[in-house]
């Protein structure tokens, strides 16, 4: 990981993205999103994550966080632990999962190339966090979260796209309760 890819002060905020290996269309089923979902509130009762703006789109997520507990490294490596177990029973149980053998071939074809694995493995590695110096990267990280699902022809307006916090800043209650930037 390069000296630009790491996260060095725990007081700042910053943000991250993480994506399924080979970038595989995991969250295009609401049982799926729903788990992530319930992970991140987790996360901010029990490890300290301060969530200040999410989204999930089909095969990554943005996130913009903070800290009053767990280191953030720490955080995330519960996150996506806890998530890639979870996810990889509700693939494995839903019987209306078409591309279940192609998703878990994938899936444990990438965990036997990576020596950090064992045999399956859900997520990349990589988080890619940068630090939100000041207003104007912070506005344009918020802007660029929030307009994924408008860029990507999902919804026409980013409050309109659930599985976001962009309506939270349009003054409506989203699926999880974030800290507003201020």
């Amino acid at each position: 990981m390069s000296r630009n890819h790491k996260i060095r002060d725990q007081e700042k905020l910053y943000f991250v993205s993480f994506a399924t290996v080979n970038w595989i269309d995991v969250f295009i089923r609401r049982t799926y999103k729903d788990i992530l979902v319930s992970s991140l509130s987790y996360c901010m009762r029990e490890n300290g994550l301060e969530l200040y703006a999410w989204c999930i789109m089909t095969s990554h997520v943005h996130l913009i966080i903070g800290t009053t507990g767990e280191p953030m490294e720490f955080i995330l490596g519960v996150l996506k632990k806890f998530t890639s177990k979870r996810l990889r029973e509700a693939i494995t149980q839903n019987p209306q999962e078409s591309r279940r053998e192609w998703m878990l071939w994938m899936m444990e074809r990438a965990g036997k190339f990576n020596p950090n694995n064992n045999d399956f493995q859900f997520w990349q590695q990589k988080n890619n966090p940068i630090e939100l110096f000041d207003n104007d990267v912070m506005r344009q990280k918020l802007d660029y979260l929030h307009n994924n699902p408008v860029e990507a022809g999902f919804v026409d307006e980013p409050w309109e796209y659930l599985y976001s916090s962009a309506s939270d800043y349009c003054g409506k209650t989203g699926l999880i309760k974030i800290k507003m930037i201020e």
